[in-house]
């Protein structure tokens, strides 16, 4: 029997769930398309769909780890410097530099909980 896969999203623990979400609702400049306050947010963007949760108690040890998440969102834009510009509005202005890289630029960032966001802007043409 074989299968295929049906849908694939990323999703980020987080125990501070409503800052997570008022930050993701102003950065993207969406609402969630699916909320459950206090316990889940999802939202679709044009090729992700991102979603939000509040890990339950019992599982709580799992996302304990003081150790900073391997995983980074990665959200191509159409103007780098106008991405960054709303980051520091929103008061999370990006700490490093952009990077000139073979695929275009890009720069690192972090949401209220330390997960890693990699914007990039694709070379034209």
């Amino acid at each position: 029997m074989t299968f295929q896969y049906i849908d694939a999203f990323v999703t980020l623990a987080t125990f501070r769930i409503e800052n997570l979400v008022g930050f993701y609702t102003q950065f993207l400049g969406i609402e969630p398309t699916t909320y459950i306050p206090n316990i889940y947010a999802e939202f679709q963007l044009p090729s992700l769909k991102l979603g939000i949760f509040k890990p339950k108690q019992t599982h709580f040890s799992e996302f304990e780890n003081p150790t900073k998440s391997k995983m980074s969102l990665c959200l191509q834009v159409s103007h780098l410097e106008s991405a960054i510009a709303h980051l520091t509005a929103l008061g999370y202005p990006p700490p490093g530099e952009i990077i000139n890289a073979s695929h275009g630029k890009e720069i690192y960032t972090y949401d209220p909980d330390g997960h890693r966001i990699i914007l990039y802007q694709s070379k034209v043409g």
